[in-house]
């Protein structure tokens, strides 16, 4: 048998493989996609083999990961309803999709974990929040979830309650920083930089900035005051971006993310 199995193959699923591949062997991961041609392309990358059927994959593995579009769920749930064994353990990251709803659809004795990763876990800096179902959990299993989940990025178990804020926090949000990182690109490029060196400049100072709040502790506001000089260059963007609404702009912009889950 082995031990991490996953349905769907897109960017998230290619993610938390590829981080996988820096704790569990190649041969202790097996996967499945809907077509065979992506299948082997993932396959060839990674060295992870796949079956073509969704209950083969399921049968064959202890952790199943549901990595794929809220809109498939519906169609996994026929295919796999009363299939999953009371030993093993469901992952499932559909923003969409309560643990309540996922027991219904598999089945009420299915141990569920309820995970929103993010994209970042491409390059081994995603971050999830997790939560467990109300059924019995070895520390072990907790172990070995929060191991896989550690192997693209950074984990916290939050209460269910909260997943649709760490969608706010960080699912959603680096298409923020991505739009925030092109846009001060821009401003350099306006001054005669290079755009691909003027990319390079604005994603290296906000990888660089979420280091420092995530290692010194320090408030972010007084990180910011720690660059703004009285009287200098920085406080007068500063004060640009505060008239221009730039705080209340990505509060609504959550606000909306919010939204949009609890209609999901």
């Amino acid at each position: 048998m082995k031990t991490l199995g996953f349905i769907g193959m897109g960017n998230m699923g290619q993610a938390m493989l590829k981080g996988c591949l820096n704790v569990f062997k190649a041969d202790e991961l097996v996967f499945n996609a809907l077509l065979e041609e992506e299948c082997r392309a993932v396959s060839e990358k990674t060295g992870v083999g796949y079956v073509m059927d969704a209950s083969a994959c399921a049968a064959d593995v202890k952790y199943l990961v549901l990595a794929i579009k809220p809109q498939v769920y519906p169609e996994i749930f026929k295919v796999l309803s009363g299939k999953i064994r009371e030993d093993q353990i469901i992952i499932s990251i559909a923003p969409s999709y309560s643990i309540a709803q996922v027991k219904e659809g598999l089945g009420n004795k299915v141990r569920v974990v309820r995970a929103m990763p993010n994209t970042p876990a491409m390059v081994g800096e995603g971050m999830s929040g997790i939560c467990f179902s109300g059924d019995v959990y070895s520390d072990e299993e907790k172990q070995m979830v929060q191991t896989f989940f550690s192997s693209f990025g950074k984990v916290e178990v939050v209460p269910e309650h909260l997943i649709n804020a760490v969608t706010v926090a960080s699912g959603s949000s680096p298409a923020f920083v991505y739009m925030f990182i092109e846009a001060l690109a821009d401003g350099a490029v306006k001054y005669g930089m290079p755009r691909n060196q003027a990319y390079t400049f604005a994603a290296q100072a906000v990888l660089g900035s979420a280091k420092m709040v995530l290692e010194t502790g320090e408030h972010p506001g007084r990180l910011k005051d720690n660059v703004c000089s009285p009287g200098g260059t920085t406080i007068e963007g500063v004060a640009v971006l505060e008239a221009r609404g730039m705080r209340s702009a990505v509060i609504e912009a959550a606000s909306a993310v919010f939204d949009k889950c609890n209609r999901m």
